[in-house]
């Protein structure tokens, strides 16, 4: 679950909003469950191999469950930090969600979703 808060406060804060939305709200616009963040999340970690992010990396995930979809692929490599790009396809959408995202290696050396 924290996953999810984060990746929603990451997509509220960074997403481009031009008003700040509830959390509620943004879950209700993408169209996805928690689950189809969980595995959106392990898709973006795929794109760290060997602690390096290489712009132009892609990654896809798919949930048989809900029938949802998507890509994500690294845009920019800025510091410590992979700005991402995200290619949303929920079911029954009609059209894709694109969002961005960053993800930012800790001082531990773990790579977490930020703001």
């Amino acid at each position: 679950m924290k996953l999810v808060v984060a990746f929603l406060l990451a997509v509220g804060l960074y997403g481009g909003a031009a008003e700040a939305k509830p959390i509620s709200r943004i879950i209700a616009e993408l169209g996805l469950e928690p689950e189809d963040f969980q595995l959106m999340g392990a898709a973006s970690r795929q794109l760290i191999v060997d602690g390096k992010p290489v712009v132009g990396r892609e990654s896809g995930w798919e949930n048989a469950t809900t029938d949802s979809q998507g890509t994500v692929r690294v845009d920019a490599v800025q510091g410590d930090c992979a700005v991402l790009h995200h290619v949303i396809r929920p079911k029954g959408a009609a059209n894709a969600r694109v969002i961005g995202t960053r993800m930012c290696k800790g001082a531990d050396g773990a790579w977490m979703l930020t703001p």
